[in-house]
């Protein structure tokens, strides 16, 4: 399921990343989900959507990394 809206994303994102870190999460995931679709694809007996997820936090982590605070900051 594809994120139309960054309002749509699961609480664990939109609670703790910025808001850019947000939309490449959601750009990310949206490739992913495209991408990923058939099985043969994947690797492993991960879901779409748990390959979309594991994609969209490592896009975020090439740009954001997470403080001594806990907070999620621009790399």
């Amino acid at each position: 399921m594809p994120y139309d809206k960054r309002r749509e994303l699961p609480d664990s994102v939109r609670d703790n990343l910025p808001k850019h870190a947000q939309e490449i999460y959601q750009a990310a995931f949206n490739s992913a989900w495209d991408e990923y679709k058939d099985p043969d694809d994947r690797q492993g007996d991960d879901s779409r959507e748990e390959v979309a997820h594991k994609i969209a936090w490592a896009a975020v982590k090439q740009q954001y990394y997470k403080n001594d605070a806990g907070k999620w900051v621009a790399s």
